[in-house]
């Protein structure tokens, strides 16, 4: 089982001033030190399920199958939400059951879930009320990469019942189509949950904030400075400013409302 070297990842909202993402990765290490450990991003804002979410349904395809995906951005930790493992086609998550996969699950099959109860495969068997990731997360997802079985882990759940993280959907209207914002990256472009297929072949806008901002290609299409839409890499419609930050010169936030309309009534 030790000799085993599958990937491991890890997303947090921990950030780096402090140890506790080192102290995770020393838990995992005392179970497998041969596990390859690959770090998402420890800057998701505190307590942002949504920006948790966006960014793990993001990461996950880009991963070889058998990967394990770890994420702790657990604000009901220490309370009666779960502790889980989840089996896909493609790899495993563990953490919490607090909607942080749902993006995971809209676009791929649960093959089998567990609640996280068997504390043979936890760090203590009395685990800190503030510190899941060390004492229950990481060494599940340690031990699940180094070879045990998700059913060893715990308790068989529903996949049904896992929770879903309500952002919203997209949908059309008379004027065009409308949605919300469900991520902010680091450069403050504001990334909607309306995909690219609305808006491909088409001359459009956005509206938002009071503000009509033209559809562009690239970054460049507009002059230093300006507001534009585009599609992201994500494969998202996505507001942002020529060489500045959207988030700061609009002051949009999370879940914010934007409406994309098409030529005619831009």
């Amino acid at each position: 089982m030790m000799s085993q070297s599958k990937i491991l990842t890890l997303l947090s909202d921990f950030g780096d001033k402090d140890v506790y993402v080192g102290v995770m990765k020393g838990v995992i290490a005392q179970i497998n030190p041969n596990l390859t450990l690959i770090d998402l991003t420890h800057h998701i804002p505190p307590q942002n399920i949504a920006a948790a979410r966006f960014s793990l349904m993001n990461a996950y395809p880009y991963f070889p199958k058998g990967t394990v995906h770890l994420a702790v951005v657990d604000p009901g930790v220490g309370s009666q939400r779960r502790a889980i493992a989840v089996k896909l086609a493609q790899g495993y998550l563990v953490g919490p059951d607090n909607g942080i996969f749902s993006g995971i699950f809209s676009q791929n099959a649960v093959i089998a879930a567990v609640e996280l109860t068997n504390i043979n495969f936890w760090r203590v068997s009395q685990p800190s009320s503030t510190f899941h990731g060390r004492d229950i997360f990481a060494p599940a997802a340690a031990h699940l990469a180094s070879g045990v079985s998700l059913q060893e882990l715990g308790r068989e759940i529903n996949p049904e019942t896992l929770v879903k993280l309500d952002i919203g959907e997209c949908w059309e209207n008379t004027n065009g189509v409308a949605g919300c914002i469900q991520y902010i990256d680091h450069f403050g472009n504001l990334v909607s949950k309306i995909p690219a297929s609305y808006v491909q072949g088409k001359t459009w806008c956005v509206q938002i904030a009071g503000l009509t901002i033209p559809g562009c290609t690239t970054y460049s299409d507009v002059e230093v400075g300006e507001a534009l839409a585009l599609v992201g890499s994500h494969g998202c419609v996505e507001i942002a400013i020529n060489g500045g930050n959207a988030q700061i010169k609009l002051q949009i936030k999370y879940l914010d409302n934007l409406q994309v309309l098409f030529l005619g009534d831009c």
